[in-house]
């Protein structure tokens, strides 16, 4: 970990104003990212992105220096927006354990010149929630099934199934537009 931002850090842990907005300029992008992804709509985003900043702030005593600062964060973000989900949605857990099919861990293949970030991210936005939260967690964060489960509150099982369904709506999804896009033209 570079040395500055070692200072920065403990600069927050004592509540110095001028090293949190400096956290917050460096990493403000990038975790704001990861609630649009979690969220339907730009303004549930920069709720939940404020919450997360204010939990950040209040827990940066607990960063050890182990790992990569980053990814702490991340995985506060990543929290704040299960559990604002969690609020939201009153009766959360559901469980839907249905064998996926051979093909469900085939990879979703998006050409990128065919699609800007943001119609992609609105083509996940577009999915059932519990859908949007496993496809963000598994495909984006790097998450196993196991920690979704425990994360979400639902068995692996359903973690795998609602992983693959989402990325069959999301072909479905891309196959359409595609196919509006090609008549357009």
């Amino acid at each position: 970990m570079d040395e500055n931002l070692k200072i920065l850090i403990r600069q927050c842990q004592e509540n110095r104003r001028s090293a949190q907005s400096e956290i917050y300029k460096l990493y403000s992008a990038s975790l704001f990212s990861v609630c649009l992804r979690y969220t339907n709509n730009y303004e549930d985003a920069q709720d939940i992105f404020q919450d997360g900043f204010i939990m950040i702030f209040n827990k940066i005593n607990q960063f050890r220096f182990e790992g990569s600062f980053e990814g702490w964060l991340r995985r506060i973000m990543v929290n704040c927006c299960i559990e604002k989900h969690r609020v939201k949605n009153h009766l959360y857990v559901i469980n839907e354990e249905i064998t996926p099919d051979d093909n469900s861990e085939d990879e979703l293949e998006l050409e990128s010149e065919h699609y800007t970030y943001d119609e992609i991210l609105e083509f996940v936005r577009s999915l059932p929630d519990r859908y949007q939260q496993v496809f963000n967690l598994y495909a984006i964060e790097g998450y196993s099934h196991q920690q979704i489960s425990e994360m979400l509150q639902i068995s692996v099982g359903t973690s795998k199934s609602n992983l693959s369904r989402a990325r069959e709506k999301l072909k479905e999804l891309i196959k359409k537009n595609t196919d509006i896009k090609v008549m357009s033209k």
